[in-house]
């Protein structure tokens, strides 16, 4: 007979760590991957966007500087009005106020059209094209000097200066626009001055092409400048947008876990009934089979049955019953039934009903409270339930032979207190936090074998905190835990002062009565007034 095959071993590999991309790294690759895509959409090597709004910067530009423009064509106009033909000066005058009239309604034009990426790139070209007629037009009126001395020299030259420095500051948005208005006239003014065959002539013409590249490099840091200025408002505007977006999503987020707890909180508060009363015939029946109340169970063992069914169900009913505390805490149904409460008398009435399970454990439990304390206003309830979680858990988590401390008294600043000191295991300091937190549980809970449901120290914070007192836990690891409970102080009912004013009469007196009258009545026994007597 063969044997079977042994079952082959398998082995789990340990799952790889998923690699966290920092979040500055995806920015950054992000950015790339849209820099290189708007390379490749753009005509002028920058993001689409920036090629609108350089181009808007533009049309401003020549709208804002249009009277400079025109009073330096004037000027010009009248100038060589005296070395040449006004005829013809007034000719090129004319003519540069229609070119310069075409660019400011082609600006108007655009500053008016809706952007577009089609549209961008037609209006460069155009802007580039009348640039260019708008610098050849200045070429015609500085080559043609009336004579080449000095002063027409000097003349063409400072004219030249002007006018580069004019367009290159009014196309500095548009770097290619600047170059095409402004090498025409440097061209033909350096070539005028070689033509003249003089070494003076020739260094002019060197400074002529010093002055453009001067200009041309000022204007393309300009652009730079502008560019950068854009870049770092994208940034800006990216930035602002993706904290909207993140704190959009973490608002819905967190509207989300409200709604999702308040709808568990209100489902748990309404199903009060509907757990109860089944658990409720549970613990009735348990505790009838247990006691034998009908006659000796036929089994022995069926009693013990009984018993362990009985105080499972009581365990689940205190369960049952923090939570849906704590649910009608959470879900704001929870109402304080508010009166005058003794808060000394409940913490020994708490004492008294705990003595038994303290002294089985060999736990010692001492009183110190301050006599004649007054009455506090709140929920003798809720204040019973405080008291009961906290030295609950005390006794707990106290060893055999520990020692427990209740104190009440008066705070600094005139309310009352409540302090729950042991000699127990203590809790971690970084456990606090979970502790207090509902369903938390320290390391010394779980290693615990009384195991809650880490609600009793939830609770009695809530409900402390709906009288408007302060829960404050101190504990340190095998030395033991203190929580201090506060009632703030108008919560405290001291006495009242005696009023000052009488007390209004008991009835209305008639405006006739007589100062005789008011001494009869005021003898009169309050037992027969109105008998007649």
């Amino acid at each position: 007979m063969s044997k079977p095959a042994e079952k082959p071993e398998v082995v789990q590999l340990p799952a790889e760590a998923p690699v966290v991309v920092p979040v500055s790294n995806r920015r950054a690759a992000a950015q790339r991957v849209r820099e290189a895509r708007d390379r490749l959409t753009s005509t002028s090597g920058t993001r689409p966007a920036f090629d609108r709004e350089l181009l808007r910067q533009y049309a401003q530009t020549r709208v804002s500087a249009s009277y400079v423009v025109m009073l330096l064509v004037v000027a010009t106009g009248l100038l060589f009005g005296f070395w040449m033909q006004p005829i013809s000066a007034a000719a090129w005058t004319l003519g540069m106020f229609c070119i310069h009239a075409v660019i400011i309604r082609h600006c108007h034009r655009f500053l008016g059209e809706s952007p577009s990426l089609t549209a961008t790139r037609k209006w460069r070209t155009r802007f580039v094209l009348l640039d260019l007629l708008y610098g050849l037009c200045w070429t015609a009126i500085l080559i043609h000097p009336a004579s080449l001395d000095v002063v027409s020299n000097t003349l063409m030259m400072f004219l030249m200066l002007l006018v580069i420095a004019v367009s290159s500051m009014l196309a500095a948005s548009l770097p290619i626009a600047a170059l095409v208005a402004t090498a025409p006239v440097t061209a033909a003014i350096a070539a005028n001055f070689v033509l003249s065959g003089t070494f003076d002539n020739y260094v002019l013409a060197l400074l002529a092409i010093a002055a453009e590249g001067y200009f041309a490099l000022l204007a393309h840091r300009l652009h730079s400048t502008t560019l950068a200025t854009l870049e770092a408002r994208a940034e800006k505007d990216a930035l602002i947008g993706e904290l909207e977006q993140a704190k959009a999503i973490s608002d819905e987020a967190r509207h989300r876990a409200e709604s999702a707890n308040v709808a568990k909180s209100r489902f748990l508060a309404q199903m009060s009934h509907e757990l109860r009363t089944p658990l409720n015939a549970i613990l009735g029946f348990s505790e009838v089979m247990k006691s034998e109340i009908f006659g000796a169970h036929a089994v022995p063992v069926y009693k013990e049955y009984s018993a362990d069914i009985h105080n499972s169900g009581v365990h689940l009913l205190n369960l049952i019953n923090e939570i849906l505390d704590l649910s009608r805490i959470e879900a704001g149904r929870y109402e304080l039934n508010e009166e005058a409460v003794s808060l000394v008398h409940v913490v020994a009435d708490c004492h008294h009903l705990l003595k038994l399970r303290a002294s089985s454990r060999g736990i010692t439990i001492h009183e110190v409270f301050e006599q004649g304390m007054p009455r506090i206003w709140g929920d003798e309830r809720a204040t019973r339930q405080i008291v009961l979680n906290l030295l609950s858990n005390s006794i707990k988590f106290t060893p055999q032979g520990g020692e427990i401390w209740l104190k009440v008294g008066w705070t600094a600043s005139g309310g009352q207190y409540l302090s729950v000191k042991d000699t127990g295991s203590g809790i971690a300091e970084d456990e606090i936090p979970i502790v207090l937190a509902s369903f938390g549980q320290g390391s010394n809970s779980i290693k615990s074998a009384e195991q809650g449901a880490g609600l009793g120290l939830p609770i009695a914070k809530s409900l402390i905190d709906m009288h408007g007192g302060t829960f404050t836990l101190k504990s340190k690891l095998r030395i033991g835990t203190e929580v201090i409970v506060t009632f703030p102080p108008e919560r405290v009912m001291s006495a009242l002062a005696p009023m000052a004013e009488e007390a209004p009469p008991l009835q209305p007196q008639s405006a006739t009565v007589t100062a005789e009258d008011k001494r009869r009545i005021r003898k009169q026994p309050i037992m027969s007034a109105g008998t007649g007597l």
